[in-house]
């Protein structure tokens, strides 16, 4: 082990100690250890031992320290606090504009673990209520995560989605007399993405020579595929293709391993195709988007003619699940309606957060008033739009909810949902949603398992008795369409289809751009078949309160 080596050590450790709120003095030794040991004109392994202890800097810690890394390659104290710590917190440091203790505030304070949670709070503007979080520490913070994040080689879809359509363009544009398609995961409308896929009929030799005078690297390379990476780290792969097996290749690359095992147990794909609509109308069946793409269940479905049309982007009508700077959003509940009105929508269901979530500036009984009045004196203003009374009402740790519920009847509709102590089993995260659904109060409940793609994995659930305990209690579940959410999962949505319950998919908007999310959680929708009919924000504004008083009389309220 050389000195760098064991400066990084020390120098780490001092920032895990002010990462955990230790006495900073402590941690302060070890910092100039790392600096004083750097800077050494010798290496510490090539020193008697008896003699590190009269280095200047070095003491009699240190010194100890020292030497057991020489004979261990490893320090125990290092180690003890590398497993005491989220390994989020440790790879924060690499975020620019963000030291220990802004850390340690993030953690203790916002509970927040990972980076991806940190630039979702940064989003949502929780840092402006700490100390030391300005509005430019804020903003600065949100871009360093942000290109760190983009040199990690996977993307949330909506952060890859112009680039892959500028590269497509550029590719067509550059080729104009060869067919080129993207294709892959893109495709198939994933939710996070790791390569950008194309079927082409250019050659490898042409590829290379566009590619590389563009600075992409060549990565990987056979007699059917090229793969390259550019300067953004975005990897790009190719299949290549013949003018003739062309629409072939284009439907083998756009389907999942299920689908197309499936379909060749079933089907076969014309050697003359001349497109994806002509192969699948030689199997007898209707054309299968590439979103629908995923398991072979599908096939059995068209095969019988019970394939439903899926929602489209038009079908939205509204956004229900926002927030104003009542709580932690950027705008004025007036500016929002103004917006939605702008864009044709017929209402707005405004759910700041419930009291619980001090963080974002939840609201206390008495705001509530003060906002349900407000909310009557722009309806008078906006109509026929319609602003709608909600809460995102926190669910506790026992299930309960944040408000009694003589505060919860005052509300036009009530989404719940947890945001705090996520770090739960089965048993615990089951007994606090089935809770909540269980009370009467709940319309929707929110963002099913609190996932964060690429960053958090969720607290685990049982979908299908979260699904069908909703069913039973005519209770909604939202799709929340935050790029970074995507929760309830598609995957789970043909089961809530099968079992007639509603999903509401939501922006979570925090500011007027947060509308525009919508858009991702259709494409989420699509994946799992949900026709425009079970989807809460396709209803107009006379069917929507047609269904909130028909769901108060379910529930006997």
């Amino acid at each position: 082990m050389d000195n760098y080596a064991i400066a990084e050590n020390f120098s780490l450790l001092a920032k895990l100690m002010d990462i955990h709120g230790e006495n900073s003095f402590r941690s302060k030794t070890y910092s100039i250890a790392a600096f004083n040991i750097e800077k050494l004109p010798m290496q510490l392994r090539d020193t008697p031992r008896e003699k590190i202890f009269a280095i200047k800097g070095i003491g009699d810690s240190v010194g100890k320290k020292v030497i057991e890394m020489l004979e261990t390659g490893g320090m125990k104290t290092l180690n003890d606090y590398l497993e005491n710590t989220p390994a989020g917190l440790v790879e924060m440091l690499n975020i620019k504009g963000i030291g220990p203790k802004k850390i340690n505030t993030i953690w203790k304070e916002l509970e927040v673990e990972s980076i991806g949670e940190l630039l979702y709070a940064c989003n949502e503007n929780r840092l402006l209520l700490y100390k030391g979080f300005g509005e430019k520490t804020q903003d600065n913070i949100r871009d360093s995560i942000e290109f760190y994040l983009g040199n990690q080689g996977s993307y949330l879809y909506a952060q890859i989605e112009s680039y892959a359509q500028m590269m497509d363009q550029k590719l067509s544009s550059h080729f104009p007399d060869e067919k080129i398609s993207i294709t892959g995961a893109f495709r198939r409308q994933l939710e996070t993405i790791d390569v950008l896929e194309w079927c082409t009929t250019v050659t490898a030799i042409d590829l290379k020579k566009f590619l590389l005078e563009n600075k992409f690297e060549t990565i990987e390379e056979d007699a059917e595929t090229i793969t390259f990476r550019g300067p953004e780290n975005v990897t790009l792969k190719f299949y290549l293709a013949e003018a003739s097996s062309f629409c072939k290749k284009l439907f083998q690359t756009s389907c999942s391993e299920d689908f197309l095992v499936g379909w060749e147990k079933q089907c076969s794909i014309p050697p003359d195709a001349t497109s994806e609509n002509h192969i699948f109308q030689s199997a007898g069946l209707p054309y299968i988007t590439p979103a629908l793409r995923e398991n072979d269940a599908i096939l059995t479905k068209a095969g019988q003619n019970k394939m439903q049309p899926v929602i489209q982007p038009g079908d939205i009508r509204s956004v229900i699940h926002s927030h104003s700077n009542w709580s932690d959003g950027i705008n004025t509940i007036e500016e929002m309606a103004n917006e939605l009105i702008k864009r044709g929508y017929e209402f707005l269901v405004i759910s700041d957060h419930s009291k619980s979530a001090f963080y974002a500036n939840g609201l206390t009984p008495e705001r509530i008033k003060e906002q349900h009045r407000y909310i009557d004196e722009l309806n008078g203003k906006v109509e026929p739009f319609k602003i709608f009374k909600s809460i995102e009402c926190d669910i506790l740790n026992d299930g309960t909810l944040d408000y009694s519920n003589e505060i919860l009847a005052t509300f036009d509709l009530v989404i719940t949902s947890i945001h705090s102590n996520l770090k739960m089993n089965e048993e615990k995260a089951m007994m606090r949603l089935l809770t909540a659904i269980n009370n009467p109060y709940t319309t929707i409940l929110g963002h099913v398992t609190g996932r964060l793609l690429l960053s958090r994995s969720g607290y685990p659930v049982d979908h299908k008795k979260i699904i069908d305990a909703c069913a039973e209690n005519h209770v909604a579940i939202e799709l929340n369409a935050h790029p970074r959410r995507l929760d309830i999962d598609w995957r789970w949505i043909d089961y809530a289809v099968d079992k007639e319950v509603m999903i509401s998919i939501d922006p979570d908007a925090h500011s007027l751009g947060g509308f525009d999310h919508v858009k991702y959680g259709v494409l989420a929708a699509q994946k799992g078949g949900l026709p425009k009919e079970q989807n809460l924000t396709s209803f107009t504004l006379q069917q929507f309160e047609d269904y909130l008083r028909k769901i108060r009389g379910l529930k006997g309220l």
